[in-house]
């Protein structure tokens, strides 16, 4: 898990505009604003006995970080992690790079309390696994260094609940059902690794 963004968490917030968007061809060079205005919800947005805005903490070193730096140093030690939102992830702007950046750097799945449909629907087609709390509250259960597996997903099916799997630093282990919108065809997507796969194995 990368951050737990609390309250507001519009695409602005996940891909900043502005300058950034002289790097909309460049993955790589873009994805250096990823998540640079998310409150995380493991601390104030002041850093007064938590995170400024933008940061937490690096789940490899243990140290605190820009949200981008620790989405990149996962991202070239090939490890996957999950982003959690509040209420109505991704709303504002319909913007894509919301959703590539995350792909891009090895997010594999968004737990989020709802979202914003178009963001859900550019998370689909990314194959970045799109799900909501079936309990809203489990959202604040979730601690900054809990690791997050989500179970099943060889069943996984349309209309069909998901069981995800918190273990906490200490070793004790609870779980949470929770829901997707994905039909046969995102399936097909998420298992690919984006629909442009789908699409490049067809041509």
């Amino acid at each position: 898990m990368i951050a737990k963004a609390e309250g507001k968490c519009t695409t602005d917030h996940i891909s900043a505009a502005g300058p950034w968007l002289r790097y909309r061809g460049h993955l790589e060079n873009i994805s250096g604003n990823l998540y640079l205005g998310v409150v995380n919800g493991f601390g104030s947005s002041n850093g007064a006995g938590g995170f400024e805005v933008g940061h937490g903490r690096n789940q490899i070193t243990g140290e605190v970080q820009p949200l981008p730096d620790i989405a990149r140093e996962y991202h070239e030690a090939g490890r996957r992690w999950v982003f959690i939102g509040d209420a109505n992830l991704g709303e504002g702007s319909s913007r894509e790079h919301a959703a590539m950046e995350p792909r891009f750097r090895g997010c594999v799945v968004a737990l989020a309390r709802s979202f914003a449909r178009i963001h859900e629907t550019n998370l689909k087609k990314q194959g970045v696994l799109a799900l909501t709390f079936a309990d809203a509250n489990d959202y604040e259960r979730i601690g900054t260094d809990d690791r997050i597996a989500v179970r099943g997903l060889a069943k996984l099916a349309p209309d069909r609940p998901v069981t995800v799997e918190v273990t906490a630093p200490h070793g004790s282990v609870w779980s949470f059902e929770a829901h997707h919108t994905l039909s046969d065809e995102q399936i097909e997507w998420f298992r690919a690794g984006s629909a442009l796969n789908i699409i490049r194995t067809r041509t």
